[in-house]
C-alpha cells in the first residue's frame, strides 16, 4: 500500500477515535413473506407490524412513518401479537451476538418499544419457528415450538418467564401453532403430513392426531383458525379447506378444492366471516356457513398470497411470497404498499445529484427507489439474475451488471436498455464510471477489468481494452480524480494499480502514493486499512464508501451483520467506530447518498434494505 508523503509517523499501538457523526435508522424497505408465516398484522394504532432481516417494523401507511423494534441480532422467524394488542412476541434464530447468540423469545411493548422479557436463551435449538399467546385466559402463558430434530413444544408463563412444560412436537416440519380461543387448555399445531391437537395442563401435555378417514392426508398442512362456533379449520397443500369439530380431532366438514394448489393462510373476523388465500393468488371470502361470498386475484408480478392482516372495515392487507405488501378490498383494486427483493441482493447505487438509488438483485428485479418519499419510483424484470450497479455521472444512465457477464445500459426515465454488452461469461462483480463520465471499469468474476469508452452521454460504450493481471475475482475498483487510473482489489487480497489509457498495470506504486481517488469504494488500501477488525479474514469486510461530498467518513458492511461507521481517512489499525445493527445477514453494500445525509445498506440473503440518517 503505497503510503501518502503527509503521513509522517504511524504508530500502531494508537487507536483512533471514532467519529461524532452516528447512524439512526430511517427506514426499512422489504418484508420476509417468502419463507415465514403469520407475520403481518394491524395494530389498534393503525400500524402495520412485520418483520424483516434483524428488524421489527411498525408502518403507519397513512402517515408514512416507520418505527422500528431492534432488539433482536439475527433472523426474526415467527410472530405473535398479545390480547391486548399492545405486547408482542418475536422470535429468532441463533445469532452473533455471544451474550444471546441462542435462539430466543423477546417479548416487548409495541407502544414504547422497550424489551419486556427475554425468554429461553438456552432451552431452544436453531430457531423459533412458532410462537402464539393463549386467549382464552386473557394471554397469560406462550407456546413455542423450536427447529430442533423433534420440534420441541414448550408452555411458559411468560410473565415469570417460567417454562411450565415441554413435549416433542413431530419430526417433521411444524408451520403454524396457536390457542383455542376459548378453551383454556387446547392448543392446535400443523405442518408436514400433519395437524395435532394438544391439551396441557401443569402435568403435561396429551396429543391426538387428526383422523382423515376417508379424505386423502394433504402433504401439508400450512395453517389453523377458529370459526366462530369453535370448530378448527386447516388449509392444505390439496386447496381444501378442513373443519374439525371443536374438541374432537375429527372432520365435519370439508370446503374440497377451494384453491388451486395451497391453501396458505385462513383469517377469520369476529361476525364469523373468513378469508382464504393461497398459491392461485385468489383472495376468497367466506360467510359464517363456509359459503363463499366474493373472490379476486391479485396480479402475477406479486407472488401467490402467502398471509392476511384485518384493518378497520373492509381494510385488508396482503403479504406474498414476493415478498410485497398489499392493501385493498373487494371493491377496490390491490395496491402495494411494500416492496422487496426475493433473492440475495448486492447491487447498489445512489443516484448523483438525487435522493434515489438502484438497486439489483438475483431475483432478476431492479428497484429505483426515492429515500425522500420511501417510495418505488419504479421497477423492472431483467433476462438474467443482477449482482452490480453504477450510475452514469449525469444521472440519466444506469449500469446493471448481471451474473451471466451481461451488463445493460439503461435509460432512467424511460426504463428502456440503451446499450448492452457481454465481457465474458462471468458475473459482473463491480462497476464504476470515471468522474467525468467518459469511461466505464468493469470487474469480473473472471479475474478481468474491462474498460470502455463512453460517448452520447452514456448511450454508446467501446472497449478501450482488459486489464490483465489479477490472480483471483475482481472485487472493488477505483477511479483516480482525474479519471486516468484505476485501483483494483480481488478475492486474494490484491491491490493494483492500472493505467486508463493502455489498460497496464504501473507497477511503480510509489508514483501513486498521492493520488485523489474520486471515490473510496476498494476495501483494501491505505486510507482504509483501519476498517479491519482483528483476526479478520479478507472476505469478512464486504464493502466501504466514503462520504461523497465532505470526505470525512467511512461506511463498512460485514459478514456479521453490522453497519460500520468510521472517520475518514482510516489509516490507524484498530480504528474505533460505531457499529449498528440490523441486518441479520451479511451486509453486501454501503453507499451515502450524495449529500452525506444519508446511508444505504443492503442485506445479502435477508433481502432488505436499510436506510440511515447520519447526524451528530
Amino acid at each position: 500500500m503505497p503510503v501518502p508523503s503527509y503521513i509522517q509517523d504511524i504508530n500502531v499501538a494508537k487507536s483512533a477515535p471514532p467519529p461524532v457523526e452516528k447512524l439512526k435508522l430511517e427506514w426499512v424497505y422489504g418484508y420476509r413473506g417468502k419463507d415465514s408465516r403469520n407475520n403481518l398484522f394491524i395494530l389498534p394504532t393503525g400500524e402495520l407490524i412485520y418483520f424483516i432481516a434483524a428488524v421489527v417494523v411498525l408502518y403507519n401507511v397513512d402517515e408514512q412513518i416507520q418505527r422500528h423494534y431492534t432488539g433482536h441480532n439475527d433472523d426474526i422467524k415467527s410472530l405473535s401479537i398479545h390480547p391486548d394488542k399492545i405486547t408482542v412476541a418475536t422470535g429468532q434464530v441463533a445469532g452473533h451476538d455471544r451474550r444471546e447468540e441462542k435462539p430466543h423469545i423477546r417479548i416487548w411493548n409495541s407502544l414504547s418499544l422497550q424489551t419486556l422479557h427475554v425468554i429461553g436463551l438456552g432451552h431452544f435449538d436453531r430457531a423459533i419457528s412458532c410462537i402464539a399467546f393463549s386467549k382464552a385466559d386473557g394471554g397469560q402463558h406462550l407456546c413455542a415450538i423450536d427447529e430442533a430434530n423433534e420440534h420441541i413444544m414448550s408452555i411458559w408463563q411468560w410473565q415469570r418467564e417460567s417454562k411450565l412444560v415441554e413435549v416433542k412436537s413431530s419430526t417433521d416440519t411444524v408451520l403454524a401453532c396457536e390457542f383455542h380461543p376459548s378453551e383454556r387448555n387446547t392448543i392446535v399445531s400443523c405442518g408436514k403430513g400433519h395437524i395435532n391437537f394438544w391439551i396441557w395442563d401443569r402435568t403435561g401435555i396429551t396429543k391426538k392426531s387428526g383422523i382423515y378417514e376417508k379424505y386423502d392426508k394433504p402433504r401439508f398442512v400450512n395453517c389453523i383458525a377458529f370459526a366462530s362456533n369453535g370448530d378448527v379449520m386447516s388449509g392444505d397443500s390439496n386447496g381444501n379447506i378442513v373443519i374439525w369439530g371443536r374438541g374432537t380431532n375429527k372432520i365435519v366438514h370439508v370446503l374440497p378444492n377451494v384453491h388451486e394448489g395451497t391453501v396458505f393462510t385462513i383469517c377469520t373476523s369476529n361476525d364469523g366471516v373468513f378469508l382464504s388465500g393461497g398459491k392461485d393468488r385468489c383472495v376468497i371470502k367466506w360467510d359464517v356457513n363456509y359459503r363463499k361470498l366474493a373472490s379476486a386475484k391479485i396480479d402475477e408480478v406479486f407472488g401467490s398470497i402467502r398471509t392476511f392482516g384485518r384493518g378497520p372495515g373492509s381494510q385488508i392487507v396482503i403479504g406474498t411470497t414476493k415478498n410485497n405488501i398489499l392493501t385493498g378490498s373487494f371493491e377496490t383494486k390491490w395496491t402495494p404498499i411494500v416492496y422487496g427483493h426475493v433473492e440475495e441482493l448486492w447491487g447498489l447505487a445512489t443516484h448523483p445529484t438525487l435522493h434515489q438509488f438502484i438497486t439489483a438483485g438475483f431475483d432478476k428485479n431492479i428497484f429505483l427507489w426515492d429515500a425522500l418519499e420511501h417510495s418505488v419510483v419504479w421497477f423492472k424484470s431483467l433476462p438474467e439474475s443482477a449482482h452490480s450497479a453504477a450510475f452514469h455521472p449525469n444521472g440519466k444512465i444506469v449500469i446493471v451488471g448481471l451474473c451471466n457477464g451481461r451488463w445493460l445500459a439503461l435509460e432512467l426515465s424511460s426504463q428502456q436498455i440503451v446499450s448492452s454488452h457481454s465481457d465474458g461469461n462471468e458475473q459482473v462483480e463491480c462497476l464504476a464510471f470515471s468522474p467525468d463520465g467518459n469511461s466505464l471499469a468493469i470487474g469480473s468474476r473472471d479475474n478481468m477489468i474491462y474498460v470502455y469508452s463512453v460517448t452520447e452521454d452514456g448511450q454508446k460504450y467501446s472497449r478501450i481494452g482488459r486489464c490483465i493481471g489479477h490472480s483471483s475475482y475482481i472485487t472493488h475498483v477505483d477511479w483516480s480524480a482525474d479519471g486516468q487510473v484505476l485501483q483494483s482489489n480481488s478475492g486474494d487480497y490484491e491491490i493494483l494499480f492500472w493505467n486508463k489509457g493502455n489498460c497496464k498495470q504501473i507497477a511503480t506504486t510509489s508514483q501513486l502514493r498521492d493520488i485523489d481517488w474520486a471515490t473510496s469504494n476498494c476495501t483494501l488500501g491505505f486510507n482504509v486499512c483501519g476498517i479491519w477488525p482483528d483476526g479478520a479474514d479478507g472476505t469478512d469486510v464486504n464493502a466501504c464508501c466514503r462520504a461523497p461530498r465532505a470526505h470525512n467518513l467511512l461506511a463498512s458492511g460485514d459478514d456479521f451483520g453490522n453497519v460500520n461507521l468510521f472517520k475518514y481517512p482510516c489509516y490507524q489499525p484498530r480504528a474505533n467506530c460505531h457499529t449498528f445493527v440490523g441486518h441479520s445477514s451479511h451486509v453486501t453494500n454501503v453507499q451515502f447518498v450524495n449529500d452525506d445525509s444519508k446511508l444505504l445498506s443492503t442485506g445479502g440473503k435477508d433481502t432488505s434494505i436499510l436506510q440511515w440518517n447520519v447526524s451528530i
